[in-house]
């Protein structure tokens, strides 16, 4: 839904007062949410490699700040081997589940987990059917640096409320 130019859940002005709702829950208040890209862990990595530069340029007047110099060192290279580029955003990981499931979407929910040591961003996306309420629901991971999706898609038929 667009609201004023702006992308998100949008609360209309009367309803939001009426029912006391936080500003930052309304994308028309606050504008669109982008995820921060994890690249910017390379700026924590040269400012770790800068300090370590530093101590291992003191180290020769206190030898027990090599110890200091190498661990952020360490952690430096840790910080640029985790530094993923994404491939998509959250809209483009949304394309990529509707494209994966058998069925039109309605609602759905996008976020980011990472996995594994080098902390790669994998996108969960859950999608509900167009239908209200909704018939089916699925679950569809994309990695995050290619864009691909997982072969295995968890498919859901949802049973209506028992009244």
């Amino acid at each position: 839904m667009s609201y004023g130019g702006r992308d998100g859940i949008v609360i209309p002005e009367e309803t939001a007062r009426a029912e006391a709702v936080p500003d930052d829950l309304d994308a028309g208040t606050r504008g669109p949410y982008r995820f921060p890209d994890p690249r910017r862990r390379r700026w924590a990595s040269w400012i770790y490699m800068a300090v370590a530069a530093l101590l291992a340029a003191l180290a020769f007047s206190e030898p027990g700040l090599w110890i200091t110099a190498l661990l952020l060192a360490a952690i430096a290279a840790y910080q640029w081997w985790a530094s993923w580029p994404l491939a998509l955003d959250q809209a483009g990981a949304l394309q990529t589940a509707a494209a994966r499931v058998p069925f039109g979407v309605g609602h759905a929910s996008v976020a980011v987990t990472f996995s594994g040591i080098r902390s790669r961003p994998r996108w969960q996306v859950i999608v509900y059917s167009s239908e209200s309420p909704p018939k089916h629901r699925a679950l569809v991971e994309i990695d995050g640096v290619t864009g691909e999706s997982s072969e295995d898609v968890y498919l859901e038929v949802l049973e209506p409320p028992q009244a």
